[in-house]
């Protein structure tokens, strides 16, 4: 090669990469293109202290200094969490994760993720569509299709993006969403995905759905309704019935998470649909994660051959999503195994639940709307009580984790308690008592946002701005 061919290859292999691209882009570069103006904007990017979500975190974490409230959040667990937990060297009652049945640290369960890690490694390393299958992908999808009588299902690698990905997928511009008022944010953020309109229905009032889908009534290509199963900030049961009854007549998609009701609800723990004993086929879409009653880390959906088909084929959370990990697929199957051979996994849990229930409601303590099956919440009122009795609970010897806003309105901040089937009734009691006890304490002393010093907490505010 001489010099100037050297010199000019360079040139060539850019000049053919452009045309590549160019191709992929769909330009034809014989057709005159139009230069656009030129023209150089001089902007500062945006800062993210400048952003309101960044405000609003600076702004309960002042409000907490301001009171000396320690951040009840990202605590670390030195052991695995169960119905007992160690934080800090400190052994605790924990009511704060969602091991409903036990499983998670089960030997059973440790055999079966240990065997899978030994054949097929941490990660399934591609894609299901390309590299990433393996046969206990296939088990657990075959046996989540069993508890709903579906033709088939499909799982995930998280249970947030099940959702998101699911109705992001499904819906689209000339669709409408339907949801209850208290439906979960992965709901929300995949109706936001599709572009699809979105209205919300009174929580369980199927009257108001009613309304809603008569004022509806042929402006819409498709119409998803969608509820869960036991609701998650506040533990009670969707009205199935009701559903099922308003999809008959007006011929909507109906979709039911199932996170917080697999293993918890119906004398088997299959779910809602065996807890109303309902045709689970009067459901089109049957979602749920992998991370409560089955002790995992995944979601799924169960449905017909094409829905299962089409997510499968496009859905973009699992096209272009690295396979559910082999281990945590096979710890999936075991804990289902598992409840399966020891229903009475099940019994207790109802039976801690109504325990549960019954001493706090007895003790004065608001417990809102929950039934007692899974999610018992203690509502307080503002964020910063809810905060400070999570703390004081901590220093008593039990975990519980306080939900305050944006994630409910204030004026609803709560402790969420979450039941599982290995609380002895003596923790169930002490921790309804020590509730007891330090919220009266709180209540006693007027703790909350109105007791803040506004003055002080102007001038922390002050103190951030030039700090920023």
């Amino acid at each position: 090669m001489t010099a100037r061919e050297e010199s000019s290859s360079p040139r060539m292999q850019r000049s053919r990469k452009d045309a590549l691209l160019n191709q992929m882009r769909g330009i034809d570069r014989k057709k005159p293109q139009v230069e656009a103006d030129t023209v150089t904007l001089k902007r500062a990017a945006a800062r993210f202290e400048d952003l309101a979500e960044y405000k609003q975190v600076q702004m309960q974490k002042l409000a907490g200094e301001l009171v000396q409230i320690g951040n009840p959040f990202y605590r670390t667990h030195d052991v695995g969490a169960g119905a007992t937990t160690q934080i800090d060297g400190r052994h605790l009652t924990n009511f704060a994760s969602y091991d409903y049945l036990g499983t998670n640290q089960h030997p059973l369960v440790h055999a079966k993720v240990q065997e899978a890690l030994a054949r097929y490694g941490v990660s399934a390393s591609a894609s299901r569509l390309v590299a990433g299958e393996r046969p206990v992908h296939q088990e657990l999808e075959g046996r989540l299709a069993k508890i709903y009588g579906t033709e088939g299902a499909v799982v995930f690698v998280s249970g947030y993006l099940t959702n998101v990905t699911v109705i992001g997928g499904l819906m689209g511009p000339d669709d409408l969403v339907l949801h209850d008022e208290l439906i979960h944010n992965s709901i929300l953020t995949g109706v936001r995905l599709s572009g699809a309109a979105r209205r919300f229905f009174r929580h369980n009032d199927m009257a108001h759905l009613q309304e809603l889908l008569e004022s509806f009534q042929g402006r819409f290509r498709r119409i998803l309704v969608v509820a869960e199963g036991i609701y998650s900030m506040d533990g009670d049961v969707a009205d199935l019935p009701g559903l099922v009854a308003l999809r008959e007549r007006y011929g909507f998609w109906l979709m039911l998470d199932e996170a917080h009701a697999l293993g918890v609800l119906g004398e088997t723990g299959r779910g809602t649909f065996e807890h109303f004993d309902i045709d689970p086929g009067q459901v089109d879409i049957w979602s749920g994660t992998l991370s409560k009653a089955t002790s995992s880390c995944g979601g799924y959906i169960a449905g017909n051959e094409a829905l299962i088909s089409i997510l499968k084929g496009t859905a973009g959370g699992f096209v272009y999503s690295v396979g559910l990990s082999p281990p945590l697929a096979a710890g999936a199957v075991a804990s289902l195994d598992l409840v399966a051979q020891e229903p009475e996994r099940i019994s207790r849990l109802r039976r801690n639940g109504a325990q549960f229930l019954k001493g706090a409601r007895k003790a004065g303590l608001n417990t809102g709307l929950s039934l007692g099956f899974s999610v018992i919440p203690v509502i307080v009122g503002d964020s910063m009580r809810a905060a400070r009795l999570s703390n004081d609970l901590m220093a008593a010897g039990v975990n519980a984790l306080p939900i305050i806003h944006p994630a409910v309105p204030e004026g609803q901040a709560r402790l969420r308690f979450f039941i599982t089937s290995e609380h002895t009734p003596d923790q169930i009691d002490e921790a309804v008592q020590l509730t007891a006890e330090c919220l009266e304490k709180l209540v006693a002393a007027n703790f909350g946002i109105a007791s803040l010093d506004r003055q002080a907490m102007a001038r922390l505010m002050s103190e951030m701005a030039s700090d920023g």
